[in-house]
């Protein structure tokens, strides 16, 4: 089973898309900061990670950053999830190392697609 660690201040948000990705397949640990998922990668590397950008303590970019130049980071497939809708902020993730975006709202559609293009279903 793969497992997906979702990172986002919002309780709600992590329900909905641990209910998703669960019925996707994955094993799912939640985070509700970057820091918190930080710590959790250095106990287990993620398969994938469905990441907010918007949060307190660490924010999902420097999150993301941190993550790529640790070791085993460059495995994870990371799948932005966020309100950020300009351009220009989707290409800083894409090149921080981000491997899909997804605007919300989101359904699972948009997040089976979304994971099959990254390869994890």
């Amino acid at each position: 089973m793969k497992h997906c660690l979702v990172v986002d201040d919002s309780s709600v948000i992590r329900k909905v898309a641990r209910r998703i990705l669960e019925d996707m397949g994955f094993s799912i640990r939640e985070a509700e900061d970057g820091a918190q998922a930080l710590t959790f990668c250095d106990e287990q590397m993620p398969d994938a990670i469905l990441l907010d950008w918007n949060m307190p303590v660490m924010d999902g970019l420097q999150f993301l950053q941190q993550l790529r130049s640790s070791p085993g980071g460059a495995s994870p497939k990371v799948v932005f999830c966020t309100t950020e809708n300009d351009a220009g902020q989707i290409a800083r993730a894409l090149r921080a190392g981000a491997d899909e975006y997804i605007m919300k709202p989101f359904d699972r559609d948009i997040m089976e697609a979304k994971f099959n293009e990254a390869g994890l279903i």
